[in-house]
């Protein structure tokens, strides 16, 4: 394959993103757009978030980008605790876009209930935790990797944790869940490559402005466990994600991002 056939570029691709409605999801939402990709936002309960993160990504387009006309973002409501409201995210995405199907799927959205004694997680809990953390994804990129193959071209990226590794501050149901995940990555990874469909996963850990850590001020010794000093930010996550889109030749990568905390 010649230098000039590899297609690397994402501006006009369609990115189907879960849990838009701030923190990780937003972070992607962001980068992406501002490298011209239209995106569709799947949100559970807080549509109005996802509203606002749309008004200021407009703007913002239009700012660095003036004269142009921003890329199409839809808005999509879905509980992926129930399968047949997450098999249809892909069908409502392209119904959206004018019959365009998802080039990009980012599996975002996550459950974390922190239980850390295995005698004390209830079975429902571990359950929910599993199918949010790992049979959505699942059915995501079940759905959307059939157009992907016959146009020969995808970017399937799970947002995983320090968890996966077995450790991280949340329990064995948790870890149980992103532990699946990275190895589904993996696996298919090998399967798809065939078809240039690049598959990946970001493991981030103390990643702050996503309510699902406490705050690093109000929780004393939380930073200082980190080697470089303080916690993450979304938009580090989101960097990960965009080098994912736009390297071709990287697959079945988990990329570490935390803080110099060693996963061993």
């Amino acid at each position: 394959m010649s230098a000039a056939s590899i297609d690397n570029d994402i501006a006009g691709r369609l990115a189907l993103i879960t849990g838009a409605s701030g923190g990780i999801g937003g972070g992607c939402a962001r980068a992406l757009f501002l490298q011209h990709v239209h995106l569709a936002l799947s949100y559970n309960s807080n549509r109005g978030s996802v509203e606002q993160l749309a008004v200021r990504l407009v703007d913002e387009y239009k700012t660095a980008f003036p004269g142009r006309s921003p890329p199409k973002i839809s808005y999509h409501q879905a509980d992926l605790s129930n399968t047949e409201e997450t098999i249809k995210l892909a069908e409502q995405a392209q119904a959206q876009h004018d019959g365009k199907s998802v080039d990009i799927l980012i599996a975002n959205a996550g459950f974390g209930k922190r239980i850390t004694d295995i005698e004390e997680i209830p079975l429902d809990v571990f359950e929910h935790t599993l199918n949010v953390n790992l049979r959505a994804p699942f059915l995501l990129a079940k759905s959307v990797v059939g157009a992907q193959k016959k146009q020969r071209w995808g970017r399937i990226i799970f947002i995983s944790s320090i968890a996966a590794y077995g450790v991280g501050l949340n329990g064995c149901h948790y870890a149980a869940s992103k532990g699946g995940l990275t190895s589904m990555m993996k696996n298919l990874s090998t399967r798809l490559a065939e078809f240039n469909i690049t598959v990946n996963d970001v493991s981030p850990a103390m990643i702050g402005e996503t309510g699902l850590i406490p705050s690093g001020d109000t929780v004393p010794g939380l930073v200082d466990s980190i080697p470089l000093g303080r916690l993450g930010v979304p938009q580090e996550v989101a960097n990960v994600v965009s080098m994912f889109c736009t390297t071709g030749y990287m697959t079945g990568q988990s990329i570490l991002l935390a803080g110099g905390l060693n996963h061993k």
